[in-house]
């Protein structure tokens, strides 16, 4: 569902993709992040998804003009996962509300796997 307000020079309608988009581009600025994971795992397998399909690994919910992004991430091996999921968050917030002037309520990262070099 889009964002609708009205202004005195007219109306602006902001699409969830936009959304997704920035908080996909605001969490790969991070130190730490692989990438984006499939939200739908098939027997415990998540998908690490190329730069191109950022998206397809967030999901956006609006209500009452709050929004609420739910991030599934894959994470480099060796980092303080909770140290670059409070990263994540920050960067995405900020982001959000100043490129939008909304208000973000909730950014949930759900690390889905760990990527290891060999």
């Amino acid at each position: 569902m889009p964002v609708k307000t009205k202004s005195e020079f007219g109306n602006l309608n902001i699409n969830d993709n936009v959304f997704a988009s920035l908080a996909g581009i605001s969490a790969m600025e991070s130190y730490g992040i692989v990438g984006m994971a499939s939200k739908d795992a098939k027997d415990g397998f998540f998908e690490l998804l190329k730069s191109d399909s950022l998206t397809k690994g967030i999901k956006v919910y609006i209500k009452d003009n709050l929004i609420t992004i739910d991030m599934y991430v894959i994470l480099e091996f060796g980092v303080k996962i909770s140290v670059v999921c409070k990263n994540i968050i920050d960067r995405v917030k900020f982001n959000i509300e100043n490129f939008t002037g909304l208000k973000v309520d909730k950014v949930n990262v759900f690390v889905q796997g760990i990527r290891v070099d060999k």
